[in-house]
């Protein structure tokens, strides 16, 4: 069912640089330069393999244990779909939860070393802006820290809106310029979230602040 389609892999070349490298770049403390459109900035490449991505350092500052249950809570997920999974630092959390979980990401090392991880999960080649899922294939659509790098935010999440049955969770920097993470004109206000969210057909909209982070729960 979750398997990686020819028209995925060309929209991969084309789309967002939608996975967890992008972040680990940002926690690098590298100078990024002004993006004046997604693509361009897409088009950077992570070269310093997935193992940085899973480093202990990063667990605590993402608060993975805590953005899982945060999710989880009053909510009835079984199922999620984890969107740019990266090496599945995510689904791997949200597996352990007892959550069956699959995950998208356009990076090809990236999906072996998350199938490495999570052996019990589905894990294919796609771009967030067109998932090989049918509408309603999962309970819950996730986005760790990416949904910042898409291509096309209307698109990804009304994909996102499409393949889950009841929520989505975006979760992102604040906006505001910090230590860590990307410069804040890379950063997503929670205005700009909300209306796209309610525009999309989310029903709801709510904020819940973490650390860093900010996590935005969607319910159709």
């Amino acid at each position: 069912m979750y398997s990686g389609t020819g028209q995925a892999i060309m929209d991969c070349r084309r789309g967002a640089r939608l996975t967890e490298e992008a972040e680990a770049r940002e926690l690098d403390h590298r100078e990024r330069p002004r993006r004046t459109t997604l693509s361009s900035a897409n088009e950077r490449v992570y070269s310093q393999g997935p193992d940085k991505l899973r480093s202990p350092e990063r667990r605590d500052r993402l608060e993975v244990q805590k953005v899982v249950r945060s999710c989880l809570q009053g909510t009835d997920v079984k199922t999620l779909l984890d969107i740019g999974t990266g090496t599945a630092l995510f689904a791997e959390a949200f597996h352990e939860a007892g959550v069956v979980v699959a995950g998208i990401d356009i990076n090809p090392e990236m999906i072996e070393a998350a199938q490495r991880h999570v052996p019990e999960g589905e894990f294919s080649i796609a771009a967030a802006e067109n998932l090989p899922f049918a509408d309603g294939s999962f309970d819950s659509t996730f986005f760790g820290v990416v949904f910042h790098e898409v291509s096309d935010y209307a698109k990804a999440l009304h994909e996102a809106h499409r393949v889950a049955r009841c929520c989505t969770f975006i979760l992102e920097w604040q906006h505001k310029q910090e230590e860590f993470g990307p410069p804040v004109e890379h950063r997503l206000t929670k205005e700009f979230i909300r209306d796209l969210s309610l525009s999309t057909g989310y029903r709801s909209f709510a904020e819940i602040p973490l650390g860093v982070l900010v996590l935005y729960r969607l319910l159709k």
